[in-house]
């Protein structure tokens, strides 16, 4: 985020928003793609974070939000992809204690099944595959981005100042005690 204070314009706030899917089973996993995978999801974080710190430790405060996901938590032929969210998680929470006296916060938000231009090309309506994840989510539909919108806003903005190290599952509970497929 960029703020217009006095004439200038100050960073601070990151929203950390990358991701690359690559779906094989575990027989099929190709290590140069899984690296490719892992590379994609968690080296630009670091990249952007590393790029905005100075700004933020100048000004005392500052909000760093990682788009994590779901399928960290486990999904099938998903591995790179689950390990990378997994790790932009466990990097979240290390940030989050290396920075907690600067005045800088790190979360994630990790959102479930949303419906967004590629979900839908992946899993049209009625089709099966929309089915399948449709039953995993206890609320009975599939998130909208302006709801994860929401919850990274929360994160940037000042009410969330006690919040680090933390990640808020946006996914209308499939998260909790669910067997994920």
């Amino acid at each position: 985020m960029l703020q217009e204070v006095t004439g200038r314009f100050v960073l601070d706030g990151v929203v950390n928003n990358a991701g690359l899917v690559q779906l094989r089973a575990l027989g099929d996993i190709d290590p140069g793609e899984m690296l490719e995978v892992l590379d994609f999801n968690l080296l630009p974080a670091v990249q952007m974070t590393q790029a905005a710190l100075p700004a933020m430790r100048a000004a005392g405060w500052g909000r760093i939000v990682n788009i994590a996901s779901l399928v960290a938590l486990g999904w099938t032929e998903r591995t790179g992809y689950a390990a990378a969210k997994a790790g932009l998680i466990a990097m979240t929470r290390t940030w989050a204690l290396e920075l907690a006296k600067t005045g800088i916060t790190v979360n994630a938000v990790a959102p479930g099944p949303t419906e967004t231009e590629l979900f839908r090309k992946n899993h049209p309506p009625g089709s099966a595959s929309e089915a399948r994840l449709l039953a995993q989510v206890p609320v009975g539909r599939f998130g909208h981005p302006s709801e994860i919108a929401a919850a990274v806003a929360f994160l940037l903005s000042e009410d969330a100042a006690f919040i680090t190290g933390q990640t808020l599952f946006v996914d209308g509970g499939a998260s909790v005690g669910r067997a994920l497929m």
